[in-house]
């Protein structure tokens, strides 16, 4: 049976460069493994009422069982404000609870950043790693995969064109099931 390793783009914007880049990896994916992209566009911000008093969303229950039915996941992340976007760590906030119920326990992690600046999101990538030891998700330490310029790299299709880039990240999906395979057998 496959290995489903989900991928979650941290930005809302209907083009924004994060979700592009989890469409170009999708055929990068190996043989014994799937990749599923996880959306994030629905999550009203979490409430811990919601829980509480019986009143959770059927966006979080959906987003929640999805989370509980992968095996791995890539968080591609762009960069707001020097930190992490509101609607990725609502989205960590939202499978991580109610208290008890942590859907990401275990689940190897990777994470991504991307901008069209020279710092390729390097704060939101590190405040997404800082999140990601509280909920249990080992994260792969090598590659780190920092994304500079990353408005430069599609064609008017919105394709990915750079041929660089696209290696660079064929050889992070390699490593990170790779690194996979050692913490999950």
């Amino acid at each position: 049976m496959s290995k489903i390793i989900g991928i979650i783009a941290g930005s809302l914007r209907k083009e924004s460069f994060s979700k592009k880049i989890a469409n170009a990896l999708l055929p990068m994916v190996p043989e014994d493994f799937a990749f599923r992209i996880i959306s994030i566009d629905d999550l009203p911000v979490y409430n811990q009422d919601f829980d509480d008093k019986d009143n959770v969303p059927e966006s979080y229950i959906k987003f929640r069982n999805e989370i509980e039915n992968i095996d791995g996941i890539i968080f591609i992340t762009p960069e707001h404000n020097r930190s992490i976007p509101a609607a990725l760590k609502n989205a960590l906030d939202v499978a991580s609870r109610p208290a008890g119920k942590n859907k990401w326990d275990g689940k190897p992690g990777a994470v991504f950043s991307n901008s069209p600046g020279n710092m390729a999101a390097f704060g939101a990538n590190h405040h997404v790693r800082q999140c990601l030891v509280f909920l249990n998700i080992p994260v792969m330490q090598q590659p780190e995969v920092y994304l500079s310029h990353i408005d430069k790299v599609w064609d008017e299709n919105g394709n990915l064109k750079d041929q660089d880039t696209k290696e660079f990240l064929q050889k992070a999906v390699g490593a990170y099931i790779e690194w996979f395979k050692k913490i999950k057998g």
